[in-house]
């Protein structure tokens, strides 16, 4: 088995610095990543397809650039990855589904006109739950996507792929997107930091819609100070986003904090009850222990409406994706049914052929949820929890900076544990939907490892307006506590190819 080139270790900041100082360029940097992909991806899965020529020419530029001084932003000539599910321009997104196997987009994502303002190479397009919908990779129409520290287990989901990709040494940074916690759950089972801003952070043009009230795009990468950098590239607002909002585009790099004096950080007491497993428990207690050595005050807080976050979660989420996703009717674009008598035969083989079977029963619960008598009972109420829970997130907020909590109820579980069982996979969201269903920013940082060597990640959400301190808080953390200082998963490999 070939060795991850030594630059796939550097973080994005390190990075940053060797193109700077003229030690490296950036088509060398993508040359190593090619490389690591050819080395690890056969094991991994984390790429649908790569895109070797347009990767390799757009970082001469990035060096042309450079060479007269023209530099167009800190992270020109650095390499990112994307989700399969941002559209680029002649290229296909097909959102892992058989329905978009095949189709090409006729335009860019807004936050891929920012990757490439910026100057970044796009090493390729990344694996993904159909349509976003999973938590753990396993619902792809192209394959399961393998965890980096244990091939064994799921790497989690939707963003699998992302997060796989960073932790393997194959990108140093990718763009996912969280509807649930579909960028930090899988941050936290790959040992990688993730971020989903505040709802409107970031434009949502050109990612295809899950949930639109709840789906948000956001970077994953080696460390907190690496995703600063690169939410200062993709966040600003969007005319053609109606719900982006201009005022959340705060700096985010560069904020370096020494101590957290004066700080808060509540532990909402709902997140560590039953159903949290015993070591989760105990890192993220020892993250709150760290917290209070940097000076933050740790406190108890309630949010006593999170358990009903969950299934107001999944009744709006699929509510939203029935409705969305009712354009795929086999006649504009996407899977088309090669046999049928009628109109109507063609839009039904055409949706029972063309979506998998976790995308076919969302779209059921939430037609179901719709429908006429029904949807006073489920749709109505899910949105006046959505509201009490909003309620009471501000006011445990409003005394404190943050709020710390686990990611996920365990570490990356078993390939195939869970996908007989959804109600099973649905609880792994129970931590991460809050976030979603209020619109705040939240951050996972990793934490801890299971006595399996298993990443382990903690949770930190603040307000709406907050996510430049929360990434100040995740830094110093991180700093501290260096966590991910020791084995990755690559390093691993290495030995193993030595022996």
């Amino acid at each position: 088995m070939k060795c991850i080139p030594a630059l796939c270790r550097k973080t994005v900041t390190e990075l940053c610095a060797l193109l700077d100082g003229g030690q490296i360029t950036s088509v060398e940097i993508v040359q190593a990543y090619l490389r690591a992909i050819d080395a690890r991806d056969g094991d991994v899965h984390a790429y649908l397809e790569t895109y070797p020529d347009d990767a390799l020419r757009e970082a001469a530029e990035a060096d042309a650039r450079r060479a007269l001084g023209q530099k167009r932003s800190p992270l020109d000539g650095v390499p990112i990855a994307v989700k399969d599910n941002l559209v680029m321009r002649g290229r296909v997104c097909s959102c892992a589904s058989r329905m978009l196997a095949s189709f090409r987009s006729p335009y860019d994502a807004t936050v891929i006109e920012k990757l490439h303002a910026a100057g970044m190479p796009i090493l390729g397009r990344l694996n993904m739950d159909e349509f976003a919908m999973g938590g753990s990779t396993e619902n792809s129409a192209f394959g399961v996507t393998r965890n980096p520290w244990n091939p064994d287990r799921v790497p989690g989901g939707s963003s699998g792929g992302s997060a796989a990709a960073v932790a393997a040494g194959m990108a140093p940074a990718a763009l996912g997107s969280d509807t649930g916690g579909s960028i930090r759950q899988p941050a936290s089972f790959c040992g990688v930091v993730g971020v989903k801003p505040a709802y409107g952070a970031v434009s949502r043009y050109g990612l295809v819609a899950f949930a639109s009230s709840l789906d948000q795009i956001g970077p994953l990468c080696k460390t907190a100070a690496d995703a600063a950098l690169v939410l200062d590239v993709i966040c600003g607002g969007d005319p053609r986003d109606m719900t982006s909002d201009p005022a959340l585009a705060r700096p985010c790099a560069g904020r370096e904090m020494q101590d957290l004096s004066g700080l808060t950080v509540g532990l909402p007491a709902e997140c560590f009850g039953e159903g949290l497993d015993a070591q989760v428990r105990a890192a993220v207690e020892a993250a709150a222990g760290t917290l209070r050595g940097l000076g933050a005050q740790v406190r108890k807080v309630s949010l006593p409406s999170l358990p009903y976050a969950l299934p107001a979660y999944y009744v709006i989420s699929s509510a939203e994706a029935s409705s969305n996703l009712a354009r795929y009717d086999g006649v504009r674009y996407g899977y088309r049914a090669q046999a049928y008598a009628d109109l109507d035969e063609l839009y039904r083989k055409s949706r029972q052929e063309g979506f998998g079977m976790e995308v076919k029963r969302r779209i059921m619960l939430g037609t179901f949820a719709l429908s006429s008598g029904y949807q006073d009972q489920y749709y109505l109420k899910a949105l006046k929890a959505r509201e009490l829970l909003r309620h009471e997130a501000a006011e445990a907020l409003g005394g404190c900076a943050a709020l710390l909590s686990p990611v996920a109820p365990t570490p990356a579980y078993r390939l195939g544990e869970k996908t007989g069982d959804p109600m099973e996979m649905y609880l792994g969201d129970i931590y991460t939907v809050p976030a979603n269903i209020t619109g705040l920013p939240a951050v996972s940082v990793p934490c801890g490892r299971s006595a399996e060597g298993l990443p382990i990640g903690m949770s930190l959400m603040g307000a709406r307006d907050s996510l430049p301190l929360l990434m100040g808080i995740a830094g110093a953390y991180e700093r501290t506590a260096r966590v991910n200082e020791g084995m990755h998963p690559y390093d691993a490999v290495e030995e193993e190819a030595r022996a």
